[in-house]
């Protein structure tokens, strides 16, 4: 087989430590971002707008619930609240900065600090508290937030609605679509704009489990005392990874609602989002990073595919209530067989083929 580790010769630290060491590894991630940033730009509107931005934007959250139960075994419910948190500090941002000081790739990122920062907030009962009820404090944290933004219309420009459009200023960078003459409002630049972002966010999270901070937040997840008493500071560790994973979470509300929604609506980021999250984050597989990929893809195409296969075979697409409650059947068989066959999710199902692959044809 072309996929063997033998005679991959290593001369020094640097190439061991590298994130693909293996040079099939490295050709197949660089087709694979070619594929991405040269083709699928280049695909119809309603793939982009339908299918891969909403991906992306929720697979970021996956990643960042990721870094805190997955890396650091933090429980959280509230995730939704802090993508909510993340879009009303892009918008408010984008609105009140001006504009030769703001755009919307810093705003996204400055709205990530922001979810950090009131993920730090609603992190301190991680200190003393842990298991379920720090997840009840986490489900606090979501609605709170919801309560703030819907109490204080000021957030919301004053709009009566509860809904505000972007307008299509906020999607001007400097004015760099008129220098390149490409329609920065389009769902192609949206496409690349959040490939760009969760290209780059994935890639830190990769490392950062290779890190000295990412070696603390998993000992703080086998066993907190013994991390203690290692000398690691258990509260800062705990601290760190809400702050991280908010950040994330914060990124990725802002994506949802400027680059694929279109619109802030405090409606979109309710507790069912939250839950959601999860379901991608235990399929996909606790502490990885391609797991929370695996998992956002799954979970977000299944109703998509459950509704194409009933109007193929039925003529007529299923009811919304029943695409709903069958999805929902799915995800719990799924996690329930996942938990007994394989609990690492669907990320060690792939490190198991991949793995039969290397022994093929010998036995194992």
């Amino acid at each position: 087989m072309i996929y063997r580790e033998t005679g991959n010769f290593v001369t020094n630290y640097f190439k061991d430590r590298e994130i693909f060491p293996m040079k099939f590894d490295k050709v197949v991630v660089i087709l694979g971002l070619l594929f991405l940033f040269l083709y699928v730009p280049t695909t119809s509107e309603y793939f982009l707008s339908a299918h891969v931005i909403p991906i992306l934007a929720v697979g970021l959250a996956t990643v960042g619930l990721n870094i805190l139960t997955g890396l650091t075994g933090q429980l959280s419910l509230g995730t939704a609240g802090f993508m909510c948190v993340g879009a009303f500090g892009t918008y408010n941002l984008m609105l009140r900065v001006p504009d030769y000081l703001m755009s919307l790739p810093v705003a996204l990122l400055l709205s990530g600090i922001f979810a950090g920062l009131v993920g730090v907030v609603f992190g301190l009962p991680a200190i003393r508290i842990k298991g379920f009820y720090l997840l009840v404090s986490t489900l606090a944290a979501q609605y709170f937030v919801w309560w703030f933004f819907n109490s204080y219309a000021w957030f919301l420009n004053y709009e009566s609605s509860g809904v505000v459009a972007i307008a299509p200023k906020f999607y001007d960078y400097w004015g760099l679509g008129n220098l390149l003459g490409v329609d920065m409002q389009g769902y192609p630049a949206r496409y690349l704009l959040s490939l760009v972002v969760c290209i780059g966010l994935s890639y830190f999270a990769k490392n950062l489990l290779r890190s000295n901070t990412g070696r603390n937040f998993m000992s703080v997840r086998d066993r907190d005392i013994a991390a203690s008493v290692m000398g690691i500071s258990v509260p800062k560790a705990k601290l760190l990874a809400f702050f991280i994973s908010c950040f994330y979470c914060g990124v990725a509300g802002g994506i949802y609602s400027f680059l694929y929604i279109g619109n802030v609506d405090l409606m979109i980021y309710e507790v069912d989002r939250s839950f959601t999250i999860l379901f991608m984050l235990i399929i996909g597989g606790l502490g990885s990073i391609s797991g929370s990929w695996l998992g956002a893809i799954f979970v977000y195409e299944f109703p998509i595919v459950f509704t194409w296969i009933g109007d193929f075979i039925f003529q007529g697409a299923f009811n919304t209530a029943v695409v709903e409650n069958v999805s929902n059947m799915v995800y719990g068989v799924f996690i329930i067989a996942l938990l007994i066959r394989e609990p690492g999710g669907f990320a060690a199902l792939w490190a198991t083929t991949k793995q039969k692959l290397r022994m093929w044809p010998y036995p194992h």
